[in-house]
């Protein structure tokens, strides 16, 4: 795990204290002592404390909504994943954390790793799609979202890949564009294939993948989508949910508009998913509460906001989904276990690392 600034964790430490000294005494209250947590400490039926990878807008509306369903009052903290999970770290048993989301399953593995996560109940757990959670319940899936290409819609598909492995063909040539090796999609995505096959075979492909890369790696999801467009590139490795975000939002929307999502694999494994999901921290000071917001973002509401205003694929099977995402078609999905994916995080990056993948 990469290092993290001093000046960050301080931000933390702060935009937590303020978080919570603006709650009523009432709220952060803490419960009888007939009930306590993992770490000793009260439990409180009042108040729950999220500390979320993901950025507000894409949890808070839930987060107030079931508030105001269950009179629990949510403390929120937004950072990035890895400062989060050293945040927890440190402060140990004096942690008033409850819950963690993040937006990749990797971190949740070494969260979990960490030993800084307890189980989940077991119903609870079966909600998701035994795939999309720990294989001990210490994380569920929230959302997924698949890994897929995007092209102009007038490319010639015959000249573009249909699975993962022809990202790296000679035969398409320099054609792609793709985000840094150290962005976790990309090296979920790799875990997956090394799962799949093996470490050499995947790293020989990681080289061929570098050597078809249309520029050296730069910019978000977004930034490869806008480089389809410019002609900067012919073909993208992107995640369906900034896609989709683009066809919603005014100013992409022309951009979009003359592209198209290919799925890769479709005959094949199928298309990887990664999720954003949700953990209980194990010194949870409000374990009852913690569990009850794990319940409500896995219900059928909450899937549908995901779904609707987020462009995310629902975790729980059966929920619609938004019309953005209806117009990529219906596609076949890699099943594989995401706590294998997790797990061969750390050796991913050193495949990509090996292969000159920046």
């Amino acid at each position: 795990m990469r290092s993290l600034q001093l000046s960050l964790l301080s931000f933390l430490v702060t935009a937590f204290v303020v978080s919570l000294t603006s709650c009523s005494d009432e709220n952060s209250a803490v419960g009888t002592s007939e009930e306590v947590n993992a770490a000793g400490k009260p439990n409180s039926a009042k108040v729950v404390n999220v500390y979320s990878e993901r950025q507000e807008p894409f949890i808070k509306p839930l987060l107030d909504r079931f508030t105001a369903e269950t009179g629990i009052e949510v403390n929120l903290l937004s950072a990035k994943g890895d400062a989060l999970i050293v945040k927890i770290s440190q402060e140990a048993k004096n942690s008033p954390a409850d819950v963690l989301i993040t937006s990749d399953v990797a971190r949740l593995t070494r969260a979990k790793n960490a030993g800084l996560l307890s189980p989940l109940s077991e119903n609870l757990a079966q909600k998701v799609n035994q795939n999309l959670r720990d294989d001990q319940n210490h994380w569920v899936g929230l959302t997924k979202r698949a890994r897929v290409f995007v092209a102009k819609s007038i490319e010639d598909k015959a000249k573009l890949p249909s699975t993962y492995f022809q990202m790296a063909d000679d035969v398409l040539g320099a054609g792609l564009c793709v985000r840094s090796s150290s962005n976790v999609y990309n090296q979920s995505l790799v875990a997956a294939l090394i799962t799949r096959t093996d470490e050499a075979t995947i790293e020989q492909w990681a080289k061929g993948v570098v050597s078809n890369m249309a520029r050296t790696p730069q910019g978000g999801d977004r930034d490869q989508i806008r480089a389809v467009a410019k002609g900067e590139c012919r073909y993208a490795l992107v995640n369906t949910y900034y896609f989709a975000s683009m066809m919603a939002d005014k100013k992409d929307q022309a951009i979009t508009r003359d592209l198209q999502v290919i799925w890769p694999d479709q005959q094949g494994y199928g298309a990887h998913v990664n999720i954003s999901g949700i953990a209980k921290v194990a010194t949870a000071p409000n374990p009852n509460s913690a569990e009850m917001l794990v319940e409500f973002l896995l219900s059928a509401e909450s899937q549908r906001w995901y779904a609707e205003a987020n462009n995310e694929y629902p975790a729980v099977s059966g929920i619609s989904i938004s019309d953005a995402l209806k117009s990529f078609g219906q596609f076949k999905e890699d099943d594989i276990s995401l706590t294998d994916v997790g797990s061969g995080n750390r050796l991913a990056v050193m495949v990509m690392d090996r292969a000159g993948w920046r």
